[in-house]
């Protein structure tokens, strides 16, 4: 049970920050979702052990934030561009947090469920579960004899 933790945490993590993100409602979800991204990439900068490199993440990022105002799509990209910086940071760098040492690992693993969530557009999962449940529990219109 202890080997799959380091796994399913980041999953749930995501899965939390995908729900309460999704409450915002629009058009101010996708704008909170670009910013997020945006100072995702500046997550390294204050130690990330590999020196110069680590203003290449913040300046990609910001442009693919500057898209993402407008673009779900490119708010994903970011979460995938910020999930390759994390593998990098796992296996060269230092953690994204200097106190847990698998922080990176960590990250690289919820970042792609959030960005998933983005790809398909960023909708409400309150709503979306709430929809699921309802047709779930809707008795048949014409039940079987």
């Amino acid at each position: 049970m202890s080997t799959i933790m380091p796994i399913i945490m980041p999953v749930i993590i995501g899965l939390i920050a995908v729900t309460l993100v999704s409450l915002i409602p629009e058009p101010h979800r996708r704008r909170v979702n670009a910013v997020l991204v945006a100072g995702a990439g500046a997550a390294y900068l204050s130690g990330g052990g590999l020196g110069y490199w680590e203003f290449v993440l913040p300046v990609a990022m910001t442009y693919v934030a500057y898209r993402g105002l407008e673009s779900w799509s490119w708010i994903g990209v970011g979460w995938l561009l910020h999930t390759a910086w994390d593998v990098i940071h796992h296996l060269k760098g230092s953690p994204i947090l200097p106190f847990a040492e698998h922080s990176s690992f960590g990250c690289a693993i919820c970042d792609p469920v959030i960005a998933l969530w983005c790809f398909a557009g960023g909708p409400p999962i309150i709503e979306r579960v709430r929809a699921l449940f309802a047709r779930r529990t809707e008795a048949p219109a014409n039940p079987v004899p």
